[in-house]
């Protein structure tokens, strides 16, 4: 069997190299995605027990994008698959694209590599049941290597899906806000798009229903990113929105990333709501309408955030990294019959139950910008709903290298080291229900907080998060790592 194109999988989606430069070579050239097209069209048929399939395909604002679905399509039809091709989209619009009415397309496809460099491109692949797993990517991986498609020019159709999945989003806001078609009349509300594919949120979602949106920047799609890294995480991009927003004077700043899948909000004075706040803030939104929902998250949340989480009535899984997993997570346990209605990452990956447990930066907008009408419509601030969220006085993510090939291995071997000098030490107590890494809570003496170290789900790193309740905390904690950590010659 050959393997030679695993090195593309990242989890639960393809990425590579798109544009060859200096020394980085292309991974993705143009046999190899019309390899994978061919494999695509292959895996779905089987899937759908089809001999012809019908599949939607998008992308970002990249510049390798039309290459790559010229590629891609030819590979696909060559297997049997009709082609739509829907130009500038979002991600989670390729997935709607199986589901809405009169589109209901066998497979959605997005072009993408979320908020990657300029040179970097992949895949995200949908059916109406939802992401492809980390299983379909590497049965499609696994069966490209050995298929041949010859280059020839494909034929495809032209739809627009972006005009349907926004007035998908309209209709949730009105529903939301509750006050009428046009909620956002008299609300001034503006994006950061990061030059990706999120501008349509402006255009086709926020002014139809009322709002000003002057001040909106990098909203022109620009495939290389000339203004900021388009994500949300980012410290520079945070910085120039959250001086926009206050520069502007607008009631509330929406940024996304790339393919529109994460989001992030700043508030009126500046505040960047992400990480711990969002999920804080999504919290408090979902309690409206739900008694004890499970709030389903990632490993490196707080502890402030749990007990946010308890102290309004729901339930907290602190679950794994990866976006798939915190979705696959709360399914599991909505199928077990527990209201596991909301899946989200501290990255701004946000799905939820009633919407298809889609990873939905956009439609989590649209939900915070009903409770913004909301709000407005009480004399009321959305910054009240996570008043009392706690929040530590210190925080640091370290990312320490391993330095060997057999990787896995030896941070498995660090992190179990790790475990047993804990079990042992007074003022560190490992914490209960955790389910990736090694995490612990340090007493007042020992840094007054928690740190959690694990293995990197695709890079050979451990990742390293210490949070404290008291300045100078983080600095106890991270010597105290640091002494263990001295016995690991590996590490950098």
């Amino acid at each position: 069997m050959n393997d030679t194109l695993l090195h593309l999988q990242n989890g639960s989606d393809i990425r590579g190299v798109a544009i060859p430069h200096d020394d980085v070579k292309a991974t993705l050239t143009p046999d190899v995605v019309r390899k994978i097209g061919a494999a695509f069209a292959e895996h779905v048929k089987a899937k759908r027990n089809k001999a012809e399939i019908t599949v939607a395909v998008g992308h970002d604002s990249r510049i390798s994008a039309k290459e790559m679905f010229d590629n891609f399509c030819t590979g696909a039809t060559s297997r049997g698959a009709q082609i739509t091709y829907t130009g500038l989209s979002s991600t989670p619009a390729m997935f709607m694209s199986t589901i809405l009415e009169g589109y209901e397309y066998d497979a959605g496809v997005m072009i993408t590599a979320s908020h990657l460099p300029y040179d970097r491109n992949g895949f995200k692949f949908f059916t109406r049941e939802g992401g492809f797993e980390k299983s379909d990517i590497k049965a499609i991986l696994t069966n490209a290597a050995d298929i041949s498609v010859r280059d020839e020019k494909c034929s495809f159709r032209e739809r627009d899906i972006m005009a349907a999945y926004s007035e998908f989003l309209r209709r949730v806001i009105i529903k939301k806000a509750g006050i009428g078609d046009t909620p956002l009349a008299g609300l001034h509300v503006i994006i950061d798009a990061g030059n990706g594919a999120g501008g349509f949120f402006e255009t086709q979602v926020l002014q139809p229903l009322g709002a000003s949106t002057h001040g909106s920047i990098f909203t022109t799609p620009d495939g290389t990113f000339p203004n900021h890294a388009p994500n949300p995480e980012d410290k520079t991009a945070m910085k120039i929105f959250s001086e926009a927003v206050v520069r502007e004077k607008a009631d509330l700043g929406i940024i996304f990333d790339t393919d529109v899948d994460r989001a992030a909000v700043v508030l009126s004075d500046g505040s960047e709501i992400n990480r711990n706040k969002l999920i804080a803030l999504m919290t408090a939104i979902v309690m409206q309408e739900h008694e004890k929902p499970v709030i389903v998250t990632d490993s490196v949340t707080s502890t402030g955030l749990a007990e946010f989480i308890t102290n309004h009535g729901g339930i907290h899984r602190r679950f794994k990294r990866g976006y798939r997993n915190v979705i696959n997570e709360a399914i599991r346990m909505c199928n077990e019959g527990h209201d596991a209605c909301l899946a989200i990452e501290t990255s701004g990956h946000g799905a939820m139950r009633e919407n298809f447990f889609l990873d939905d930066g956009a439609y989590m907008a649209a939900l915070i910008t009903a409770q913004l009408a909301k709000a407005h419509a009480q004399n009321k601030r959305i910054s009240d709903l996570i008043a009392d969220l706690k929040e530590p006085a210190e925080a640091e993510e370290i990312r320490l290298k391993i330095n060997t090939e057999d990787f896995a291995a030896y941070g498995e071997s660090v992190l179990a080291a790790l475990k047993e000098r804990v079990e042992k030490e007074d003022g560190l107590t490992l914490a209960p229900d955790n389910f990736e890494g090694v995490r612990v809570n340090a007493d007042k003496n020992h840094g007054d907080g928690w740190f959690l170290l694990r293995l990197s789900l695709h890079d050979p790193v451990l990742p390293l998060n210490i949070e404290s309740n008291s300045m100078g905390g983080v600095e106890i904690i991270r010597n105290w790592i640091n002494a263990f950590l001295s016995g690991f010659d590996k590490l950098s």
